[in-house]
C-alpha cells in the first residue's frame, strides 16, 4: 500500500462507527484504570464556567456544586482539562489531514439561537444528572451506576420530544439554495493547494499536541497519558463522526442503526474492561439514583436535538470549522454553570436525598456484569426491532 492509498483509506475517508465505538469502549476502560476517573467532559466545561464567573467577582469556590466536583488548579493541571485539550487537538489533526476544515457560518440567526438554547438545556440537564452522553451514559453504565440507566432511557425519550419540537413551524429553518458553487471547490489546482496546506497544518498541530503531552508528562505521567487518550478520543470521534444525538434522533426519524449499535457494543466492551479495573481496586464513580437522573436525562435529550449535537458531536464539528457548534459549546458551559449556581435548591431536593446505587454491591459483581451485558444486549434487539418499522413503512409507501 502506497502512502497515497493509506492517506485516502484512513485519513480522508470516514471510518465505520461500529468498530470505532468499540475501540472507544476499550480505550475508556483503560483510561479509567490509569487515571481513576471516567472519560467525561461536561464537568470540566462547568469548571470553565466557574473560573469565568470568578473573573467577574463571584466566588464559585464556595458553591456547593464545585465543592463536589472540585475547582482547584487550572485546565492544565486537571486530568479532565488536559484530556479535553487533547480531544480538541486530536479532532483538529484528523480534520486537517482529511482536508475537511472549512469555516461554515450558521444558515440563519434562528439556528444560532436554537443552538445556544439547546446547548444550555443540554449542559444544565447533563450536570443535574452528574454526567452527559459520556459520564452518565457511555462510561456511566460500564461503571455499574444505576443512575446511568435512568439517564440513558430518559435521554432517548427526551430526544423524541426534541424531534417533535424541531418540527414546529417557528423552529424550521428555510432551505436556501446557492445559485452557483464556490470557486474554491470548482478549481482543482486550488483544491490541491488547499489540501497540501491543511496537511502541513495538521502536522504542525500534531507536533504541538506531542509537545503538550511531553510537557504534561514532565509534571505527571497521569496528566501526560490523559493528553494521549484525549488525542485518541478526539481523532476517533471526528473520523467516525460519532454523535450520540444522531443515534437518539435516528431512532425516531430514519431508523438508521449504525451509531446506536456501535454505542451499545462499545459499552458492552467497556463493561468488561471497567469490571476488571474495579476488581483490581479502582473505585467506580457512582452517583445518586434520584429524580435528578431522570429529569437531567430528559432535558439532555431535548437539548442535544435542539442544538443539533451532543458533547462529542459539537466538539469535533467545532474543530471542522462549523461556527454553529462553537455556539452550542458556549451554551453547554452556560448551562452547566447555571446548574452549579442553583445546585443547593435542585440538588437538595432531587439528588442528595437519594441513594447512590452501585449495582456491583446491590447484585454482586458477577450478577451485575451479567445484568449490564444483558440489558445492553436487549437494547441492541430493541434498536433492531425499531428499525424494522421504518422498513415496513417504506414498503407500504412504495
Amino acid at each position: 500500500m502506497t502512502f497515497s492509498d493509506f492517506r485516502h483509506q484512513y485519513l480522508v475517508r470516514f471510518w465505520s462507527p461500529i468498530p470505532a465505538l468499540m475501540a472507544l469502549g476499550v480505550a475508556s476502560a483503560y483510561y479509567f484504570a490509569i487515571t481513576h476517573t471516567f472519560w467525561a467532559v461536561t464537568g470540566e466545561f462547568t469548571r470553565w464556567g466557574g473560573q469565568i464567573v470568578r473573573l467577574f467577582g463571584a466566588n464559585p469556590d464556595q458553591w456547593t456544586y464545585f465543592k463536589l466536583i472540585g475547582l482547584q488548579g487550572s485546565v492544565f493541571t486537571r486530568v479532565d482539562g488536559v484530556m479535553i485539550i487533547g480531544m480538541f487537538l486530536g479532532a483538529l489533526c484528523t480534520t486537517l489531514w482529511a482536508n475537511n476544515f472549512q469555516l461554515r457560518q450558521p444558515i440563519s440567526k434562528r439556528r444560532v439561537a436554537q443552538g445556544l438554547v439547546g446547548g444550555i438545556i443540554a449542559g444544565f440537564g447533563a450536570r443535574l444528572a452528574m454526567g452527559c452522553n459520556l459520564a452518565a451514559f457511555f462510561t456511566g453504565i460500564p461503571m455499574f451506576s444505576l443512575h446511568a440507566w435512568a439517564f440513558m432511557l430518559t435521554t432517548v425519550a427526551g430526544a423524541w420530544v426534541g424531534v417533535k419540537l424541531c418540527l414546529l413551524p417557528f423552529l424550521r429553518t428555510p432551505l436556501r439554495v446557492k445559485a452557483k458553487a464556490s470557486p474554491l471547490f470548482a478549481d482543482p489546482a486550488t483544491l490541491k493547494r488547499r489540501a497540501a496546506l491543511q496537511s502541513k497544518l495538521g502536522l504542525l498541530v500534531a507536533a504541538l499536541a506531542i509537545a503538550f503531552a511531553a510537557w504534561r508528562f514532565d509534571t505527571s505521567a497521569v496528566l501526560g497519558l490523559a493528553v494521549v487518550f484525549g488525542l485518541f478520543f478526539g481523532g476517533v470521534i471526528e473520523r467516525a463522526q460519532i454523535c450520540f444525538t444522531s443515534a437518539a434522533r435516528d431512532l425516531w426519524t430514519t431508523g438508521r442503526t449504525k451509531i446506536a449499535y456501535g454505542i451499545l457494543l462499545g459499552m458492552i466492551v467497556a463493561c468488561f474492561g471497567t469490571f476488571g479495573a474495579i476488581a483490581l481496586g479502582v473505585a467506580p464513580k457512582i452517583y445518586w439514583m434520584g429524580p435528578n437522573a431522570v429529569i437531567g436525562g430528559f432535558l439532555f435529550g431535548i437539548g442535544i436535538v435542539l442544538a443539533g449535537g451532543c458533547e462529542t458531536g459539537w466538539m469535533y464539528r467545532a474543530m471542522e470549522g462549523q461556527v454553529h457548534f462553537w455556539v452550542v459549546g458556549i451554551g453547554n458551559v452556560i448551562g452547566g454553570t447555571l446548574l452549579a449556581y442553583w445546585w443547593d435548591e435542585l440538588g437538595g431536593a432531587l439528588a442528595t436525598p437519594y441513594p447512590k446505587v452501585n449495582l456491583l454491591e446491590l447484585l454482586g459483581p458477577n450478577t451485575a456484569l451479567l445484568f449490564s451485558v444483558a440489558g445492553l444486549s436487549l437494547g441492541l434487539l430493541l434498536v433492531y426491532l425499531n428499525s424494522r418499522r421504518f422498513i415496513v413503512n417504506r414498503s407500504v409507501a412504495a
